[in-house]
């Protein structure tokens, strides 16, 4: 697995780097202080599997970036990795192609769980986007971005499969379901699969 930092601060990226590592063993990690070096070094590389992007950066800003990123190198998934908690700018990040938005005061576990969700697939959406949407618990509240495959494993979840059943379904590894229903939980604002099954009618979201 081959990651790009992109952050302009040396002290940050060190860290995240330590972090990292413990995403999966002999991940190859490297890290660049701007966009137009993430750019390039995106260009010349085809074997990346994931960018990490930092929205204030000199230069060309980290929008613009996420821009050109999902332009021109549109397989390779973009996670904007920011010390932004404004759910408007996770929004924009979101309708630009960034793949998730994670602040940067996210506890170490949150974040490697986000990007196992974003590595299968997923998108990672932030709570504090739910925190901001309306307060009403109908089926006309803000409805969360889920992929096809988060809903499918929403669907079966709400039908009491278990982890290993909705894996058996899915044909995916009972690791990549829990992972989902993190990413669930959080998107949802539920703490448990009853609660996820009843906020998933709230919703809208059933067949």
């Amino acid at each position: 697995m081959k990651i790009l930092v992109c952050d302009d601060h040396a002290l940050f990226r060190e860290g995240l780097e330590l972090v990292l590592g413990q995403l999966e063993p002999g991940a190859e990690l490297s890290s660049v202080g701007d966009a137009e070096s993430a750019l390039a070094r995106v260009a010349a590389d085809d074997g990346l599997d994931l960018v990490l992007l930092d929205l204030q950066l000199p230069g060309m800003d980290g929008f613009a970036a996420l821009s050109a990123l999902r332009r021109e190198h549109p397989s390779v998934p973009v996670v904007v990795l920011s010390a932004s908690e404004s759910p408007a700018d996770v929004r924009s990040a979101l309708e630009r192609g960034a793949s998730g938005f994670i602040p940067k005061s996210t506890r170490g576990n949150v974040l490697l769980s986000a990007l196992r969700l974003v590595l299968s697939g997923g998108v990672y959406v932030p709570p504090l986007v739910m925190d901001a949407a309306p307060a009403s618990r109908s089926a006309g509240a803000a409805r969360p971005p889920l992929t096809g495959r988060q809903l499918e494993v929403l669907r079966l979840l709400a039908r009491g499969l278990s982890n290993r059943e909705i894996s058996d379904v899915l044909k995916i590894a009972e690791g990549t379901v829990k992972t989902h229903i993190l990413h669930l939980y959080e998107a949802l604002d539920v703490t448990n699969r009853t609660e996820a099954a009843m906020r998933m009618r709230e919703l809208g979201f059933e067949e």
